[in-house]
């Protein structure tokens, strides 16, 4: 797939969010800028708002997420028509409310996945194109902690990393192309394009960036802004750090899934 990758994109994450997210959300938003996605849009997961304020350059209709503090950080940046605090499971509108439904690294952190599609089944207009992004089986793999150990012959340590790097990112489901084929199929979805994107380089730049970025955690806390400095010249360092895995051209092998699906 090709795939524009302008670089402002990545300087606008770099300037309110950690490098490590700033990296992988930035290739994301590019991806989705490239997309035909009608309103009235439903964004699923929704959190702050960063994303799709990035990500598109007009109001989205609706952004849903479970958390009522990120959704009035959302209604602060005015990015979505209406926010709402629900769950994706049991959402407040009628059927066939929407014309698209994106949902940006979420589904995986969703316990009953199921019933969250079968909702955006629900909520979506026949026809109506639903966008979303997941890590995949091979993301624990991929893993730089889990690649040495193994490299090493620490199968059980190496296994053991990769479990606790998806604990530590609340992640539920890390599954195949096939096991999501399988749900979405089962609830009225077809997939028209799918791609893995992010190599184990990009992801092992992202998985140091963890606990290079624990400063910026403690940041976030005090003052409810991930990044103090936001001026290019403080963040040439950790612009320099992920500009090479911006725009690298898709893996054989990638830690990530993108789903470009359409209701029947």
């Amino acid at each position: 797939m090709e795939t524009e990758y302008p670089l402002e994109i990545l300087w606008r994450h770099l300037q309110d969010v950690p490098y490590f997210r700033a990296i992988l959300r930035s290739v994301e938003a590019c991806f989705v800028r490239r997309l035909a996605l009608p309103e009235p849009m439903l964004d699923v997961g929704s959190g702050d708002g960063h994303f799709a304020s990035v990500a598109f350059d007009r109001p989205v209709a609706v952004g849903l997420d479970p958390s009522p503090v990120m959704v009035r950080e959302a209604r602060r940046r005015l990015v979505y028509r209406l926010a709402v605090c629900a769950d994706a499971v049991a959402m407040p509108f009628a059927d066939r409310s929407f014309a698209s439904v994106i949902s940006n690294s979420v589904l995986e952190h969703i316990a009953d996945v199921e019933g969250a599609l079968r909702e955006i089944a629900r909520v979506i207009q026949p026809k109506g194109r639903f966008v979303f992004c997941v890590p995949n089986h091979r993301f624990a793999r991929l893993l730089l902690g889990s690649r040495v150990l193994s490299s090493l012959r620490m199968r059980t340590a190496s296994q053991w990393y990769g479990r606790f790097f998806n604990r530590i990112s609340r992640h539920v489901h890390c599954d195949s192309p096939s096991v999501w084929r399988e749900r979405l199929e089962r609830v009225g979805f077809e997939v028209e394009r799918q791609w893995d994107y992010f190599s184990a380089r990009a992801l092992a730049t992202m998985e140091i960036g963890h606990a290079v970025c624990l400063p910026c955690l403690v940041t976030r806390k005090l003052t409810g802004r991930w990044i103090l400095v936001r001026n290019r010249v403080n963040l040439l360092p950790a612009y320099w750090m992920v500009r090479r895995h911006f725009g690298e051209p898709l893996p054989d092998e990638g830690a990530y899934s993108f789903y470009v699906t359409r209701r029947t």
